[in-house]
Order: C-alpha cells, then sequence, then structure tokens
C-alpha cells in the first residue's frame, strides 16, 4: 500500500496513570487490533513514580533502594513482560505505547529502528543531537541516554514502547542500574538536562506523534520478504 494512502494512526493521550493500570488498558488496545476493531494507535502517557523490570533483568539489576525509601519516594516496583531490564517512569517523561499491527512487516528489530528514529527526529527539531549506540536500544547524546525502548508483541501487535525523558526527575534513576547500564558505560539525562530549559510536554508528544506518522507507513510499506 503507498505511504500517502494509509490509514491515519490514531492518537490517544491517558494523562498521568499507574503503570499496572495502563498496562491493562494497552491489553485490551492490543485484543482491539488483533481483532481488526482499531487501527494502528499511538498511545501517551506520563506515569506516576514506578520502577518496571523487563524480561532480561537479573538480580543484580534490581532496585538499590530499600522498600521503606521507595515508600518515602512514592515509587512502585513492577513485573513487566516487556523486553530490555529495569528502567523508570515518573512524571516529566513521556511514555509511548504504539498499538500497531506488524503483519506487513514481521521484523522487530527493524521496528526498534523506527521508534528510535522518531525519538531522534524529534530531538534534533529540539536542537539536540542524539544517536544510537552500537548493542544498545534507546538514544543516546554521547554516553547519556536520553530515551529507553522496550517492546512486546502479540500475534504481530506490538505494545509496551518508549519512554522519552523531558523533564523527569532524574534521582530516581540513582536507585537502579537503568538499562543494564554500568557506571564505565555511561549515565542517563533528560531533555530540560541537556537543553537547559523546562520543555513543554504538549508540545514534544505532537512532535513525536507527527514524526511517528510520518515514518510508519513506509516502514509497513517496506517488506523484502524476510519475517524475524
Amino acid at each position: 500500500m503507498p505511504a500517502t494512502t494509509a490509514p491515519a494512526v490514531t492518537i490517544l493521550d491517558w494523562g498521568r496513570t499507574r503503570y499496572e493500570a495502563a498496562w491493562g488498558a494497552q491489553d485490551e488496545l492490543v485484543t482491539r487490533r488483533i481483532a481488526g476493531e482499531i487501527g494502528d494507535t499511538l498511545v501517551f502517557t506520563e506515569h506516576e513514580p514506578v520502577y518496571t523490570i523487563g524480561l532480561r533483568s537479573g538480580a543484580e539489576q534490581h532496585v538499590v533502594w530499600d522498600p521503606a525509601h521507595l515508600a518515602r519516594e512514592g515509587i512502585e516496583v513492577v513485573k513487566t513482560n516487556r523486553g530490555g531490564d529495569i528502567t523508570y517512569h515518573g512524571p516529566g517523561q513521556i511514555v509511548g505505547y504504539p498499538i500497531v499491527s506488524l503483519a506487513t512487516h514481521k521484523d522487530l528489530h527493524e521496528y526498534l529502528r523506527l521508534l528510535e528514529q522518531v525519538m531522534i527526529n524529534t530531538v534534533g527539531a529540539l536542537g539536540l543531537v542524539a544517536s544510537r549506540r552500537d548493542g544498545k536500544t534507546g538514544i543516546w547524546v554521547g554516553t547519556r541516554k536520553v530515551a529507553a525502548i522496550g517492546v512486546a508483541v502479540r500475534r504481530w501487535v506490538t505494545y509496551h514502547g518508549f519512554a522519552l525523558s523531558v523533564n523527569v526527575n532524574l534521582a530516581h534513576f540513582q536507585g537502579i542500574v537503568p538499562c543494564g547500564i554500568s557506571a564505565d558505560e555511561g549515565t542517563v539525562t533528560s531533555l530540560q538536562a541537556e537543553l537547559g530549559r523546562e520543555l513543554d510536554m504538549a508540545e514534544v508528544k505532537n512532535m513525536l506523534a507527527v514524526e511517528f506518522r510520518s515514518l510508519l507507513p513506509t516502514f509497513l510499506a517496506h517488506s523484502d520478504g524476510h519475517h524475524a
């Protein structure tokens, strides 16, 4: 299907959510997408403070802080079924959940690169140069990680997604080894820290939506016969 005639992506903004509630709502959207009841959808949310533990996490990558400290900070801990290691979500961080059918392009590795490109283009338009790092997902400013990715798929419909740190509290990353990044490999950062100013969350969401809607049709239309 030519990209110019591809159906529009529906954009939903759930506002502030608890992680497990959003996870359940994602499941409902995935079921509806598989059934053909809805089209491709991109959900935005900001989570209440939470550490999410992905399928690749080992015990050494779990939470450093004790339960009493977590309670004081209001941070939950949730084991999830996305790929990747442990990470933090919280206010000031844009989480994007694309509910997308990859039936025409069954390649999860290239899908991860698509999500990275959406964010690279977005932060580039804001004046920040970000890039990929070999062997690692997400996007980076030098050795500082500004966005994480962790996805899952059911019957070739994607869920979970990406997290772009905009005005997020970076101190909360200190209680974990985020995304398996050791101290000698790098740190985490935010757009606010890099640009020296607080950003308008609605503006950044809109920019992400524009990039996603622009790049997705070409990705889905491209099929070289290789299925992951």
